[in-house]
């Protein structure tokens, strides 16, 4: 029986190297997400602007949109912020915001400081819709086509490699554009 417990360790030790192994290599902002090719779930939150006003689906009709799941306390959102500007003003590319988990003075004052990409702002500060959507942590990015379907999801920094490389296209190909 002893000579059973002198191998545990062992067996423990070559489980862990295995699980760790089959991970290298896997990128992490490679996330798959069950709700491609189905509709952004059904949701009624406040306007980060305006609490009077009450968002829901509807906001994603009519335009490709990004929805940029973002906080202030989040250093990432900090990071991408500045191309987020970058594509909202000099691209013209429509970003709907997802301020998650994060207080409202909290995002005004990040706002206030570093400008605003967003069209219009949707206020989840206990994170149901981000739960919904399966988010793991901020900044997340989805594309979302014009009658409301999620298209993609990207996990970490939106950057020109990131929107050249794997947003762009699929914004285009919801466009109808090449």
């Amino acid at each position: 029986m002893k000579r059973v417990f002198l191998f545990l360790p062992l067996v423990v030790a070559l489980a862990v190297g295995i699980f760790l192994f089959a991970g290298l290599g896997k990128d992490p902002t490679k996330l798959d997400s069950a709700l491609i090719g189905k509709p952004v779930p059904e949701f009624s939150l406040e306007n980060l602007a305006d609490p009077e006003l009450t968002m829901d689906t509807s906001v994603f009709k009519g335009e490709v949109s990004l929805l940029n799941v973002w906080a202030e306390w989040c250093p990432s959102c900090w990071d991408e912020h500045e191309y987020l500007m970058h594509l909202a003003r000099d691209k013209g590319v429509r970003i709907v915001g997802l301020n998650y988990k994060d207080q409202r003075e909290n995002a005004f004052r990040f706002l206030n400081r570093l400008g605003n990409p967003y069209e219009t702002i949707i206020f989840d500060p206990e994170g149901k819709l981000g739960f919904d959507l399966g988010v793991y942590g901020a900044p997340e990015t989805y594309v979302i086509s014009a009658d409301g379907i999620v298209l993609h999801r990207h996990v970490g920094v939106v950057n020109e490699q990131v929107w050249q490389q794997e947003l762009l296209p699929i914004v285009n190909e919801a466009r109808g554009e090449s």
